[in-house]
């Protein structure tokens, strides 16, 4: 019901009513478009547009066919022990297999085929992930390393060099400006981001989104599943050898 393609489609506001959903399945069941609305704080026109990206003629097709996605959720869910995660990651694998992902993953290999070398930039868990994607190209026999120091200088011309940017968010302060020094230093650039409407992505050449909610514990440490990230770049590695 929410393929990739869906999820590309919607503007933030769009994106707000999905993340609402997802996070309250149950009660958006039995919600008016008027009570959706206040909730989310957006207008009805919002939710009419989100239905109508979801393939639904309105809102009250969308409520009819949600409840068919959850039953059939729920059906699924009987036949293996989920965690509080797997809905998403399950998810995020049926959109990879689309035609359109599929080609965005292609064109990043051949970007990072051409390249001479690479280089990963992240910080906190996307920086864990970056050292991992480094060593991991480098194993493979692509010249790879990891930039820890989000001031780290970029002065030469670097035309042959590809950054593989990671943020969850894709709007880390440090990493953007970072990443925006290499791009005026004529490097391609690949972000893997949770999201296609981020700084991060817009900036790329080659953006890789995956959409899974945000969790936190007490509001501050992240949690969110780096499932995808993981995929992408094992994905991508595995086949540049």
């Amino acid at each position: 019901m929410f393929s990739y393609e869906v999820l590309q489609s919607l503007n933030d506001l769009e994106m707000l009513v999905y993340s609402y959903i997802m996070e309250h399945k149950e009660e958006v069941q039995y919600m008016t478009i008027r009570e959706l609305s206040q909730a989310v704080h957006v207008s009805t026109s919002t939710v009419i547009r989100f239905c109508k990206k979801a393939g639904c003629d309105g809102y009250s097709e969308f409520r009819v066919q949600f409840k068919m996605f959850l039953k059939e959720e729920k059906e699924n869910k009987r036949k293996l022990t989920y965690d509080d995660n797997i809905d998403e990651v399950i998810n995020f694998f049926h959109t990879v297999t689309s035609t359109e992902y599929e080609e965005r993953i292609s064109k990043a290999v051949q970007v990072i085929q051409d390249a001479g070398q690479l280089v990963f930039i992240g910080i906190g868990t996307s920086g864990i992930l970056g050292k991992y994607g480094a060593r991991y190209f480098s194993n493979l026999g692509k010249y790879s390393q990891y930039i820890e120091d989000p001031y780290y200088p970029v002065r030469e011309d670097l035309k042959d060099t590809v950054v593989i940017a990671l943020s969850e968010s894709g709007e880390t302060q440090e990493i953007v400006k970072l990443a925006g020094r290499f791009k005026e230093h004529h490097c391609r650039l690949v972000s893997i981001t949770n999201g296609s409407g981020c700084t991060l992505a817009k900036m790329a050449d080659c953006p890789l989104a995956y959409y899974v909610s945000e969790r936190k514990i007490k509001e501050e440490y992240n949690i969110t599943t780096q499932v995808p990230v993981l995929y992408l770049i094992e994905t991508i590695g595995r086949r540049l050898s």
